[in-house]
């Protein structure tokens, strides 16, 4: 935010003014007149903060609304409600110290990681999660392979966070390789045919996934900035669990690569719970029947609910 001094009609007027960046690369300016030039700049843009947050989420709904296709059951409360989290994840990152966003980021890490792992099977509990990443030590009684399965995904959430996990076949698959790695030796698409436990749907053949995967890439470039980023997350997300491209680990990139599509528009990360571990596969399904209404209805929930319960509650108490 700054302070801009115009001449109108022969009178001088002085603004406080801000500049956008909206998710076409365009810049949008939100400017506010004041009744005379500040004595304490700093004073001013804390007075007038509340004005700016609301005409930033304005924009952001505005932009969204015009400009990206969404279908039901994403709705136009749906959307303004994305759009105004995505300015308050913004503002709380910003004005959050920095061993804050560490410390909130650390435990997103520490959450994310856990559940994840856990809607696989994995035994550690959240203290455990805690103690592997946080302290970098082993928890005596438990299998290796879930010891680096919580590692692992300690270096996935890094680049999650950064905005490098790219949605491309060099980037999904080196993702794969850092969540498998000291777990699986076998790298890059799936060479033998696989099967997902509990469900009947054939996942495509070794022989056809770098073509599916393919296929999915262009689909998710071609509407990266036609479809709302949430609906184009969900979507993604079930047409790259029917795909099931690698030998292990397809849950977990998943997931993963979910959050990576909203992450790299700027929106919060989210988390899907153990707890909703039976909707969450219940919500697949239903896409491998060619209906993904349960998943991105599952995603818009889970979206607004880790605001609330994570992000939100955070900023609450420090």
């Amino acid at each position: 935010m700054f302070l801009a001094k115009r001449k109108i009609k022969g009178k001088t007027y002085f603004f406080l003014e801000k500049s956008l960046r909206m998710p076409d690369g365009k810049t949008r300016k939100i400017s506010k007149v004041l009744k005379a030039r500040p004595k304490d700049l700093s004073q001013a843009i804390e007075e007038h903060k509340d004005y700016f947050v609301q005409k930033e989420k304005k924009a952001f709904v505005a932009f969204a609304l015009k400009n990206y296709q969404w279908k039901y059951p994403l709705s136009e409360k749906d959307i303004m409600q994305i759009e105004e989290i995505k300015v308050e994840y913004k503002r709380i990152v910003e004005k959050l110290k920095k061993e804050n966003i560490k410390d909130l980021f650390d435990r997103f890490t520490v959450n994310f990681t856990y559940e994840s792992n856990a809607i696989e099977g994995n035994s550690l509990t959240l203290k455990d999660v805690a103690i592997v990443i946080s302290e970098n030590r082993t928890v005596e009684g438990k299998d290796m392979r879930e010891i680096y399965e919580t590692k692992n995904s300690r270096q996935a959430v890094d680049l999650l966070l950064h905005k490098k996990v790219k949605i491309s076949h060099e980037g999904i698959i080196r993702l794969q390789k850092i969540i498998m790695q000291n777990i699986e030796k076998e790298s890059g698409y799936k060479k033998l045919p696989n099967m997902i436990l509990g469900s009947n749907l054939k996942t495509s053949p070794p022989e056809k996934v770098y073509q599916h995967m393919a296929e999915l890439i262009g689909w998710y470039d071609k509407n990266r900035q036609k479809m709302h980023p949430l609906q184009l997350a969900a979507i993604f997300h079930g047409r790259f669990e029917r795909i099931h491209p690698f030998k292990d680990g397809n849950g977990r990139v998943g997931r993963f690569l979910l959050n990576a599509i909203l992450v790299n528009e700027g929106y919060p990360p989210l988390i899907i719970r153990k707890t909703q571990r039976v909707n969450y596969l219940h919500a697949l399904h239903a896409f491998d029947q060619d209906t993904d209404i349960p998943l991105v209805r599952l995603v818009i929930e889970k979206y607004k609910s880790t605001y609330r319960s994570f992000y939100q509650i955070y900023f609450k108490y420090v």
